[in-house]
């Protein structure tokens, strides 16, 4: 099925007209999407700045990782919603736009990185400083760090291309 066909679809259900044509909530959805990142990004930061060595340096890694990482699950729940939402309000700006493809991409791989990444840190046994690997953590944190803050810029960008 062409791109454009299912933007046609989708621009005809009433959830998209109603999205469309009640004013408050494409404010509303962007605000809570807008809140939902932020607290990715912020459980993000804490993580990989844990990892990299600069931040809760008197906690192991595991301590931190467990605090945060179902904070950004939860959100990441929240962004999916949300970016329907915004998707199925305005499928022409987003599924058109290659900007919006290179977020996706990048929260793919954000998401994807964070679970292979932090998989095998949850297991207590797990010394990330000697451990399997361990070469590649600090490398991975700042990795992972700069594609969240990506998604974040190209995001915004979505508006603008």
């Amino acid at each position: 099925m062409r791109m454009q066909a299912v933007i046609d679809w989708i621009s005809s259900t009433g959830l998209s007209q109603t999205i469309q044509t009640e004013s408050w909530i494409v404010p509303t959805v962007q605000s809570v999407h807008i809140c939902a990142i932020t607290v990715v990004v912020g459980a993000a930061l804490v993580n990989e700045l844990r990892l990299a060595g600069l931040l809760a340096t008197d906690e192991p890694p595991i301590v931190v990782i467990r605090r945060y990482l179902p904070w950004m699950w939860g959100a990441l729940a929240v962004l999916l919603l949300s970016g329907v939402l915004m998707v199925w309000g305005e499928p022409e700006r987003s599924l058109s736009n290659p900007t919006f493809w290179l977020k996706m991409s990048m929260v793919f791989i954000g998401f994807v990185l964070s679970v292979l990444f932090r998989r095998p840190m949850l297991n207590p046994e797990y010394d990330a400083t000697t451990g399997s690997k361990a070469w590649l953590i600090k490398p991975i944190a700042w990795l992972s760090l700069v594609i969240w803050i990506a998604v974040v810029f190209s995001g915004r960008w979505i508006a603008y291309t």
